[in-house]
């Protein structure tokens, strides 16, 4: 009863400093502050507040809460020592399907190849100056071209 109270209290206040605000001649701000301040009265009316005290003060509920919580810790543990010994994509290989998702800061695998990187002007079977094998992806990349050739990249 007493958070009931509080909130029609608080709502009534914000109305007044609307009435104020719009006495001012800032009609926009003074709707957008009775917007705001009649929000408590109507979680009142609906019964919002009275849930939320009811389950704010109720051990049951922050025994749920726990067991949430505790459920979230087992998940996120399951989830890192699969990531350390890499069974989820092990088992999704046997399987025969498409391997899970790797995360991006997974550890690289030290057989992995290198990244492709850009040659320098004069290696390589290419010579710098041939144009591009198809326009499309030219028009896509000009610019990026350009900035490149133009650090001598």
């Amino acid at each position: 009863m007493l958070a009931e109270t509080v909130c029609s209290a608080v709502s009534a206040a914000g109305l007044g400093i609307a009435a104020v605000t719009a006495y001012r001649k800032r009609f926009l701000t003074a709707l957008r502050i009775a917007a705001y301040s009649l929000i408590p009265l109507g979680l009142v009316m609906t019964g919002a507040v009275g849930w939320l005290a009811r389950t704010a003060f109720s051990p049951l509920a922050w025994a749920g809460f726990a067991v949430l919580g505790a459920s979230w810790a087992l998940f996120a543990l399951v989830r890192a020592v699969e990531h350390r010994r890499g069974t989820r994509t092990a088992r999704a290989a046997a399987a025969g399907g498409p391997p899970a998702p790797v995360s991006p800061t997974a550890p690289v695998s030290p057989t992995a190849s290198a990244p492709a990187l850009g040659r320098k002007a004069g290696e390589g079977s290419r010579p710098a100056s041939a144009p591009p094998a198809s326009q499309s992806s030219s028009d896509d990349f000009s610019d990026i071209e350009a900035i490149l050739k133009k650090h001598g990249i």
